[in-house]
């Protein structure tokens, strides 16, 4: 194994790890740590921001979640650990900020807007940064997690729909923000 396998592996175990014991703690508190999600428009709800990501309703929304996020975030560190990084931390607060500004009242939970803003990337890499590597990611992504597209029209009423076309627009966005870096410097 190679050092960049085992750090990008590491980091997996590692986000895993962290949305576990997290789903724990909220499982033994009764749903407690759910109250930090988004709340649209109101003060309190801003903390919700950077933690709506790492917070789930239950169990079973944990484990829908967890696979797809570490499948996609494991394609994207392909790229470097620094620009999955970046574009995690962009995806989530973008995508947070939106669901403040313009959610539904409700308190949003859960990775699936980073997930959408992920998948969104991907597929953006592809016609923006126009490589093989990104081509092939992007019919990856289409065929095993195209089904997704379905998320982005509003099903069901306890799930987020607002998380997840604000996520797919961060990503689209820190795709076409980043990619004459990614064009001039091979890299990020």
């Amino acid at each position: 194994m190679t050092v960049r396998f085992k750090q990008r592996f590491h980091i997996l175990i590692g986000l895993a790890s962290i949305l576990i014991i997290i789903q724990l703690l909220n499982a033994l508190t009764g749903g407690a740590l759910s109250n930090f999600g988004i709340i649209p428009r109101y003060a309190q709800g801003l903390i919700g921001i950077p933690l709506s990501s790492f917070l789930h309703g239950n169990w079973e929304h944990l484990f829908s979640n967890l696979p797809a996020l570490l499948v996609l975030s494991a394609l994207l560190m392909t790229h470097s650990i620094r620009y999955y990084v970046l574009a995690s931390l962009f995806i989530i607060f973008m995508e947070g900020i939106l669901v403040w500004l313009f959610g539904r009242s409700a308190i949003h939970v859960g990775a699936s807007g980073w997930i959408f803003g992920l998948w969104g990337l991907l597929l953006a890499n592809a016609y923006f940064l126009r490589r093989a590597k990104d081509f092939f990611f992007a019919i990856l992504v289409f065929v095993y997690y195209g089904g997704i597209a379905f998320g982005l029209l509003p099903w069901q009423e306890d799930v987020s729909t607002e998380g997840h076309i604000f996520g797919v627009i961060a990503g689209l966005v820190f795709s076409w923000l980043t990619k004459k870096w990614i064009i001039t410097n091979r890299e990020f």
